[in-house]
């Protein structure tokens, strides 16, 4: 079995009353001792309009974590795709791929939340169509031909894109998914499905079975990763790692809850749940030895290639979110090498 590769999720979301440069320095300091530890990826997240918390966004994050991760990669995870202006994207991302090296993965997903998509100006009930017609527009951009589309939601004619990501023929695509028919989208269009962090093992057991079958039943080669993001907390003692780790889970997936994030989950799934019953199955805390059984029990029932670990939620202190990266890095990462 080939080496598991780690990677950090950067939770860019905070609380207002703290000073956002602060905690934007802190996600330096914690992707040097990830890299400084062995860990493989970095991603950063997108949301707008995500009240009660403030929000960094992605490109121009992991733009300036490029400087802080040599030989890491780094990737979004994801990108609203339905709010984007695909050229804009092209040219983005592409200038993303040539600043980390040829080291950059495109994550993209549907999103799920109708206030974003109204302060576009955009109906939510055509972001499926949006989505799959910029996938296919920033890919036929990213060839550095001319492009002419005639499209539902975008037209371009005789557009050639100023700069070309360093990876041919292009970036990895990882496409996020929560309910089935995403899942098969994923299947379909993408590289790889990033498999929901808030979905319970069970369901994302089942969920991989029809990406694989789907994929087959495309004629699609077989995927080329299997990543998994997952909330995560190591603390010395399972004492302590969960009864912190849920005390700041459960103030985080308030906000999902005010949101609709649990609304958009497959059939069977919700965070209406007391938080220990919420844990199960979807949260990895422990100490480390806890840890690495949990990752060892996902990694066996998902075919699991990467995990990426959000260790940060609003108001958690700076040193608890080191001491979690540290202890992954030195008691669980050697464990999957």
């Amino acid at each position: 079995m080939s080496a598991l590769r780690f990677g950090i999720a950067l939770s860019t979301q905070h609380r207002p009353d703290e000073p956002s440069e602060r905690r934007f320095r802190e996600h330096l300091e914690q992707v040097r001792l990830a890299r400084s530890l062995g860990f493989d990826t970095v991603a950063a997240t997108q949301h707008y309009l995500a009240q009660p918390f403030t929000y960094l966004q992605p490109i121009p994050v992991l733009a300036r974590i490029a400087a802080e991760a040599e030989g890491m990669t780094l990737a979004t995870g994801i990108v609203i795709l339905p709010l984007c202006q695909p050229l804009e994207l092209a040219e983005q991302l592409a200038t993303l791929d040539v600043i980390c090296g040829g080291r950059f993965v495109f994550g993209a997903g549907l999103g799920y939340r109708d206030a974003e998509n109204e302060a576009f100006g955009l109906d939510p009930r055509k972001r499926v169509s949006r989505f799959v017609e910029a996938l296919d527009v920033v890919q036929k951009l990213w060839s550095g031909e001319p492009v002419t589309h005639e499209g539902r939601h975008f037209r371009l004619r005789d557009v050639q894109i100023s700069i070309r990501p360093l990876q041919k023929p292009r970036p990895p695509i990882w496409l996020a998914a929560n309910g089935d028919n995403g899942v098969t989208r994923a299947a379909r269009l993408g590289d790889a499905w990033i498999m929901n962090p808030h979905t319970s093992l069970d369901t994302l057991e089942r969920q991989v079975a029809l990406f694989h079958a789907t994929r087959v039943e495309q004629g699609c080669p077989p995927a080329a990763a299997m990543p998994l993001g997952r909330e995560c907390y190591v603390a010395p003692s399972d004492r302590e790692a969960l009864a912190e780790g849920r005390a700041f889970l459960e103030r985080k997936y308030e906000a999902y809850r005010q949101w609709g994030q649990d609304e958009a989950l497959p059939d069977g799934e919700t965070f209406d749940l007391a938080i220990d019953d919420l844990a199960k199955n979807r949260f990895v805390l422990g100490d480390p030895a806890r840890v690495r059984d949990e990752i060892a029990r996902y990694r066996e029932r998902l075919g699991l290639t990467h995990i990426v670990f959000r260790l940060q939620w609003p108001g958690i202190e700076r040193e608890r979110v080191l001491r979690s990266i540290r202890l992954l890095g030195e008691k669980v990462l050697p464990y999957f090498a």
